[in-house]
């Protein structure tokens, strides 16, 4: 599955690494703080509300 997908967006794969290495770590980069960003969203959303704000951290700590 993995290799059809490939072949099916290789025109988009090969575009995006011929960017240089910068720009490519900077994509990275935002798409992880982007996945950890809707992980602790997604705690806090759930929870709903906090008794103090140690409380919160705690959670936001226990779920990264």
């Amino acid at each position: 599955m993995i290799v059809d997908s490939w072949r099916l967006r290789w025109s988009e794969i090969s575009a995006f690494l011929t960017f240089p290495l910068e720009p490519r770590k900077v994509i990275y980069t935002t798409n992880a703080i982007e996945a950890a960003h809707r992980q602790v969203r997604k705690t806090i959303k759930s929870r709903g509300h906090f008794p103090t704000d140690d409380a919160a951290l705690k959670l936001i700590y226990l779920s990264l």
